[in-house]
């Protein structure tokens, strides 16, 4: 009684037992298949380091602890230098360009572009890029009073820096294979206020752009491609395909979006295309012919299309939300370490 009692138990046990792992590996496979359609297809993943948001988070602060970042201020000055300095602790070699040029109004800007340049020997190069100067005038502010104000810029500026040194740290910790060459414009944010005659014209916005796309860094300068960076700290932020983005790099745009799907951050990088920017990508593509895009936040309810504190005193360190910051920053470290 006692054998065939133990040779029972075994057998109902195991059966339970088979039971509970047929279930467990349904239950895997369908998670997987919840995760999206990118499990279907399985490619070899290179790991990707991981993105600090609380060193990026830092990194944005820093800059917006100078002060509004105008150019001929002693802000700008000294935010420049503490650039210099930071990307000088991480990349291989730093280039600083500078620029004397007139804005708009006939005053001359001195200013200059701040170039890192990682994995100097490798021919297959990748563009990383964002604007480090602020805007002299808040002339979306819902207050009049503003209008002549300095801002902050912690988004538009500040934001996309931060997550570019956060990528240079890593890039110094974990150097990849393809060589990046990050660059800091200035003089991008210095154009035309609100209600003048050639507000928003373009010519003579991202005048440090223009300037490096036609004498870059090194001579005949190639990269497969660029990635700009620009007003993207802010909460909930979306990013769409941008006109420019998609005109002159529909493939690579493609490739970022779908990438950020397959994290998980579908959310903010939304399949949807919207109008073309003047933005540093517009020169870079025009120009020098490197095809850039430009991830960016878009706000159909802003009125503006932009972040709804854009060029506003608002645009300051309350908005700036470490996820978003992750969330960009991760989708373009796995970008670069996966380049084939």
């Amino acid at each position: 009684m006692k054998i065939k009692m133990r040779i029972k138990i075994n057998y109902t046990l195991s059966i339970i037992l088979c039971i509970l792992l047929t279930g467990c590996n349904q239950g895997s496979k369908e998670d997987k298949f919840k995760e999206g359609t990118q499990e279907t297809q399985k490619t070899p993943q290179i790991k990707t380091p991981d993105f600090d948001k609380d060193s990026a988070y830092y990194f944005v602060k820093q800059q917006v602890d100078f002060g509004p970042r105008v150019p001929n201020t002693k802000e700008h000055k000294a935010c420049g230098e503490f650039l210099l300095q930071t990307l000088q602790r991480y990349a291989d070699t730093v280039i600083y360009q500078p620029l004397t040029v007139k804005a708009y109004d006939g005053t001359v800007l001195n200013g200059g572009n701040i170039i890192g340049i990682f994995n100097p020997h490798a021919r297959k190069r990748i563009l990383l890029a964002a604007h480090w100067d602020s805007r002299p005038y808040a002339d979306h502010d819902p207050n009049p009073d503003n209008h002549r104000t300095p801002i902050d810029g912690a988004n538009d500026g500040a934001s996309g820096v931060g997550v570019l040194l956060e990528i240079a740290r890593q890039l110094h910790l974990n150097a990849p294979e393809t060589g990046i060459d990050i660059i800091f414009f200035d003089l991008e944010d210095y154009g035309e206020p609100e209600n003048e005659r050639f507000s928003y014209s373009g010519e003579n916005w991202c005048l440090g752009s223009q300037a490096w796309a036609k004498n870059p860094h090194v001579k005949n300068y190639r990269a497969r491609y660029g990635i700009l960076l620009d007003m993207v700290g802010g909460e909930y932020a979306q990013f769409t395909k941008e006109g420019i983005s998609r005109q002159y790099a529909p493939d690579i745009t493609d490739k970022i979006w779908n990438r950020a799907n397959m994290l998980g951050f579908a959310s903010y990088f939304q399949n949807k295309e919207t109008n073309p920017i003047i933005d540093d990508h517009l020169y870079i593509n025009r120009i020098r012919n490197i095809p850039t895009v430009d991830i960016i936040e878009w706000n159909s309810s802003s009125g503006t299309g932009f972040n709804k504190h854009w060029h506003t005193v608002n645009d300051n360190m309350n908005i700036i939300n470490k996820e978003t910051l992750s969330a960009v920053g991760k989708v373009v470290l796995s970008v670069i370490y996966n380049e084939k």
